[in-house]
């Protein structure tokens, strides 16, 4: 059983008349947009890098422009059911060639025709829901943005205030800075007035005054990383005189009790 014929096909079609190009240059680029929707068909045209390409275009425009006015379709719901170039009238010229010959030269031409017809209901069905998918899955991300946006409006300026802080590493203004106060290291009249106190106690009990000045040093020694060395040396040197200047008065009190006696 014979097939369907070219001008019995179904849908609305645009025909180009006596383009000048060859029919095979046109089928090249007619095969790319056969059975693609009437949109990713445009983009292949609108991308390819053949001339035919921009003559093909006008033509698909035309028929779907004919489907929208002339049969109240839809756009969007169109298709290229059928395109073909038959071959048109062909130009024949001449070119002079060597020892007198001449060349034939063929211009041809060829008609361009693209029909376009609507999408089964199956295929409208699916576009249908893939794009519901896609609105909704758009809806949800507005939503949420908005919800998001309306929270962190109803929260106080102090929450907000200490999320902030809190993400940026520092404690909210809100809670207390306590402040560390520094350790005093033992200044000149420290020194001055612990030395008179052990120069007292010296008078009173020489070897009480050597037990301390021992304790001292040793204390003085553990300590080194907070006292100066130069305090150290000091506080040291007041002790050691004070322990032999009392040393001598209680030789000299004991040589002037013998002598009376």
């Amino acid at each position: 059983m014979p097939g369907v014929k070219t001008n019995e096909r179904e849908g609305t079609r645009s025909v180009l008349r006596h383009s000048r190009m060859s029919a095979t240059k046109a089928r090249q680029v007619l095969d790319l947009i056969r059975g693609q929707d009437v949109d990713r068909a445009a983009d292949i045209l609108a991308l390819g890098d053949r001339e035919a390409a921009t003559v093909i275009g006008k033509v698909l425009h035309a028929a779907v422009a004919n489907a929208v006015h002339n049969d109240g379709l839809d756009a969007e719901e169109l298709y290229v059911s059928a395109c073909y170039a038959d071959e048109g009238s062909t130009l024949k010229r001449w070119r002079p060639r060597a020892r007198g010959r001449a060349t034939r030269i063929r211009k041809r031409s060829c008609h361009i025709t693209v029909i376009v017809s609507r999408l089964p209901e199956e295929r409208i069905a699916r576009r249908r829901a893939a794009k519901a998918a896609v609105g909704a899955q758009r809806s949800r991300r507005v939503a949420g943005s908005r919800r998001r946006q309306r929270s962190q409006e109803n929260l106080p300026a102090e929450q907000a205030t200490g999320n902030r802080a809190s993400r940026r590493g520092k404690a909210p203004a809100d809670e207390p800075v306590t402040a560390v106060e520094p350790e005093l290291e033992p200044g000149p009249a420290t020194s001055a007035a612990t030395s008179a106190d052990e120069d007292a106690i010296a008078e009173a009990d020489p070897g009480a005054t050597a037990e301390a000045t021992a304790d001292d040093t040793e204390g003085t020694s553990d300590s080194g990383a907070e006292a100066d060395p130069g305090d150290t040396a000091e506080a040291t040197a007041g002790d050691t005189e004070g322990t032999s200047d009392s040393g001598a008065e209680a030789d000299a009190s004991d040589t002037v009790e013998e002598k009376g006696e």
